[in-house]
């Protein structure tokens, strides 16, 4: 008898995490969510950046890598979402971030830019499942623990990458 409920648990579970036919399975969509069990949200970086383009898909975080972290609210950091985030550089023991987005915010720039908010366009790529075209946050860039990031997106390609690390520089007037 205990097995036929374990073997039905097992097969609703299963039914529950199966992605739709035809479509991938998406990093979960979380709008206000606590930060990860014992996770400390990192200020965001300051200083300047130096650049570095070094992707290697081996399982480890690399400059270059689009990868997937929780990043905290810039009203609340006690609450945040997964997302995609572009790894810039590296700040001793963290990695530095840009994080991206698939939500277009040409529509709203003025009024992205009053807040301080700017976005620039890098269409699309692996590091989303739908290959929709995203933009990449410039103004805000990131500090990530090595040991929070939950996965590998993909690589941005050197060209799109030089012209966000330039766009970037121009923004932050280094």
């Amino acid at each position: 008898m205990a097995s036929s409920w374990r073997d039905l648990l097992r097969r609703g579970l299963r039914a529950l995490t199966r992605a739709p036919r035809g479509r991938a399975r998406t990093a979960p969509r979380t709008r206000r969510a606590a930060p990860p069990t014992g996770h400390v949200a990192l200020p965001d970086y300051k200083g300047r950046v130096t650049p570095a383009y070094a992707p290697r898909l081996d399982g480890d975080a690399d400059p270059g890598e689009v990868v997937w972290t929780w990043v905290p609210f810039e009203d609340d950091p006690s609450q945040g979402k997964d997302r995609p985030v572009l790894v810039v550089g590296r700040n001793e023991t963290y990695l530095l971030g840009l994080m991206l987005t698939s939500k277009d915010h040409s529509r709203s720039a003025e009024k992205e830019a009053r807040h301080g908010r700017h976005w620039m366009d890098i269409g699309s790529g692996d590091w989303d499942a739908r290959h929709r075209p995203s933009e990449i946050r410039l103004d805000r860039v990131l500090q990530v623990d090595p040991s929070r990031v939950r996965r590998e997106g993909s690589i941005m390609p050197r060209r799109v990458f030089d012209q966000i690390m330039e766009s970037l520089a121009a923004l932050k007037g280094w």
